[in-house]
């Protein structure tokens, strides 16, 4: 068996490697014999952040450029909103993409949330044009682990991904209100949709060689994840550069009133080392703000690959992070999280697991002040947050696996598919 995960290009994202590890894994646990091409825009690093892929089955292929086409058409879209109501653009098919698709005996879209607004139409047309060409190749498609939507007053838009929706062999989810969005469309009507849990729950730590970037701190460390995006969307509303000096005060509050380390923590950075979208950029700007090295504040070397990160969040005490997948890897270390929210992810993943939003901290309104009074929350509540952690993984991990269930549905027929299915 043979399977294209479609949805990422390259893993300067962790996320994105957490995703395509821990999916191979699961599937790998059911059908040891499944191969999987992954598509990627540079595949002697990617090969490098991964050795041992290989030994998992895994193929790199060359990942699909994004036609300039549908870019031009997303950024008209952004300026005349009518023009979502036109057709879609398709997405030009490559001799090597329909080699790909047609080795495929199935198609899974994975990345969290390309099924949303988050990014730019662009990119979701992206990844629905994909997925639909699998589906005219005939091949079954998955959409996995996802959140979707909501797309809000965007009605053109909504009513386009409802059909898309419903033309997919199985929908695994991995929040209930992303679950219940789904159905406020009738997408379950026809097509049968799951909710698990990201895969990136599973995700096994690997010590990094060399930790001498480990900060000091009497009382355990604090590890802080910023990203780029999280930094544009907070300088919409309170001006260029804000977050930084927002952050550092924070740090210097820490500093003085704890005995806490601080530790920043990538969980996107371009391997080739440009700036572009990279939390290493943005960490290495932040030291400068705060205009002093000190031993109770590190920054976590470039080129740490997934599993050594995970390790690296796992040893923390707390963690505050701007990345999903950051936070799952603090969550699923039994690591008190607090999440700065961009979008819904945050607050459903939140409300799933700890039944409140306490622990959620919007971006535009992040501030020294949010970010201390969040940490106060995080350190009064340590050992019950720890407490429901432990109670809560057993059942997410095995949520987790969830889309093996999938998998298997799609191979047979849809009369195996497991007891409480929604359809």
């Amino acid at each position: 068996m043979r399977i294209y995960l479609t949805g990422q290009s390259n893993f300067g994202n962790r996320g994105c490697e957490a995703l395509v590890r821990t999916t191979v894994a699961v599937i790998r646990d059911g059908f040891p014999e499944a191969r999987f091409m992954v598509p990627s825009v540079d595949i002697v690093r990617d090969a490098r952040q991964w050795p041992q892929a290989p030994d998992h089955g895994v193929e790199f292929v060359r990942a699909p450029a994004v036609p300039a086409g549908i870019v031009n058409w997303g950024r008209l879209c952004s300026r005349m909103p009518f023009a979502t109501k036109l057709p879609w653009p398709a997405i030009p098919l490559s001799s090597r993409m329909l080699e790909d698709l047609t080795r495929a005996d199935l198609v899974i879209s994975i990345g969290g949330d390309n099924y949303s607004l988050d990014y730019d139409l662009g990119s979701l047309a992206f990844f629905v044009g994909i997925a639909e060409l699998g589906i005219r190749l005939g091949k079954p498609v998955i959409l996995w682990g996802a959140s979707v939507g909501p797309f809000g007053s965007a009605r053109a838009i909504e009513r386009r991904m409802a059909r898309h929706l419903a033309g997919l062999s199985a929908i695994t989810v991995r929040e209930t209100s992303t679950l219940a969005y789904l159905r406020s469309l009738d997408v379950t009507a026809s097509t049968p949709v799951m909710l698990a849990a990201d895969t990136a729950f599973l995700l096994v730590p690997e010590s990094p060689e060399g930790q001498g970037f480990w900060p000091a701190g009497d009382e355990g460390v604090l590890g802080l994840n910023l990203s780029p995006l999280v930094a544009a969307l907070h300088a919409r509303t309170h001006g260029e550069g804000r977050l930084l000096r927002e952050a550092a005060d924070f740090i210097r509050q820490v500093l003085d009133t704890t005995k806490l380390g601080v530790l920043l923590v990538p969980h996107v950075a371009p391997l080739d080392g440009g700036a572009r979208n990279s939390d290493e950029h943005l960490n290495a700007m932040l030291m400068q703000e705060l205009h002093a090295c000190h031993s109770r504040v590190k920054s976590v070397p470039a080129g740490l690959n997934a599993a050594q990160l995970k390790h690296v969040i796992a040893r923390c005490r707390l963690f505050i992070g701007a990345r999903t997948h950051a936070t799952i890897a603090a969550l699923s270390s039994v690591v008190p999280t607090l999440s700065i929210a961009y979008s819904t992810k945050a607050r459903g993943i939140n409300r799933d697991l700890f039944g409140h939003e306490r622990l959620v901290i919007d971006t535009t309104g992040l501030t020294a002040e949010s970010l201390r009074a969040g940490l106060s929350l995080l350190l009064s509540e340590e050992a019950q947050l720890r407490a429901c952690l432990m109670a809560a993984l057993p059942e997410w991990r095995a949520r987790a696996r969830t889309g093996l269930q999938a998998v298997r549905a799609c191979l047979g027929s849809r009369s195996e598919l497991p007891e409480g299915v929604q359809s």
